[in-house]
């Protein structure tokens, strides 16, 4: 049973008198485990595909299973609690709680969930060891880096162990090495078998994937494997010759 199964999803969005075509009778298939970027121009479709596939909104017409259920019907409530369960969140943004420290940040979508004080601490713990930030439990985000305050959000995504970690533009507020250095985290995380499916427009960023979905004017333009890339692919090219002579 596939994670992902759109069967030609269309949304459409009325602007007046005039009808958007975001998306136009899309099908696709994302396995578990899999790293896949969603690429595409301004208008594209993209930013309405990862919206369907993060269950933030419903298609106009066609099915969307998720985990072998049809969400594509469902109601406001129904679709919180899918995302509460199945869907991990990476924003741009951070979107942290500047008054709490890591642990706290981390701990919110099991206090939603209901989970025990303790049990939510040690959870949480383990999501900030993950990502390589267990020294910083007690830092609030203005006593972190921008690369640590991602870390921190994507401790957060994976602390409910989602089937799904969605990523919308992870690197868009970082400079390069940094978002070189978010991107070589994911790479970890779905190298023990995390499903991640990051939206971005920057090609460096789409290349740390194993498959590259181009959208354009609402349709899967190209659907591509990335081949596994060797450690000089993301050294500079003076390193690489360095290394050659």
């Amino acid at each position: 049973m596939s994670l992902i199964h759109f069967h030609e999803i269309s949304r459409r969005y009325q602007m007046g008198s005039e009808t958007i075509h975001a998306l136009r009778e899309v099908s696709l298939v994302i396995e578990r485990g899999e790293y896949v970027a969603i690429m595409g121009p301004s208008g594209s479709g993209k930013s309405t595909l990862m919206n369907l596939v993060g269950c933030l909104d419903t298609p106009t017409s066609g099915r969307y299973e998720l985990n072998g259920v049809d969400v594509s019907q469902m109601g406001d409530n129904e679709l919180a609690d899918v995302r509460n369960r199945e869907i991990g969140f990476v924003f741009q943004t951070f979107n942290l709680l500047p008054r709490s420290h890591a642990l706290h940040n981390v701990e919110l979508p099991l206090i939603y969930a209901g989970i025990p004080s303790e049990k939510r601490k040690q959870q949480a713990l383990e999501a900030l060891t993950q990502v390589g930030l267990a020294d910083r439990v007690h830092h609030k985000p203005n006593e972190m880096s921008g690369g640590q305050r991602q870390r921190v959000a994507i401790a957060r995504a994976l602390v409910t162990k989602p089937s799904i970690i969605l990523a919308d533009e992870p690197t868009g507020n970082l400079d390069s090495k940094t978002g070189e250095e978010i991107m070589e985290l994911f790479e970890q995380l779905s190298g023990k078998g995390n499903t991640i499916i990051v939206v971005t427009h920057e090609e460096f960023v789409a290349q740390h994937a194993r498959r590259i979905l181009r959208i354009r004017d609402g349709l899967i333009a190209s659907d591509e494997k990335v081949e596994k890339r060797t450690e000089t692919d993301s050294l500079p090219a003076s390193a690489v010759m360095a290394q050659a002579s």
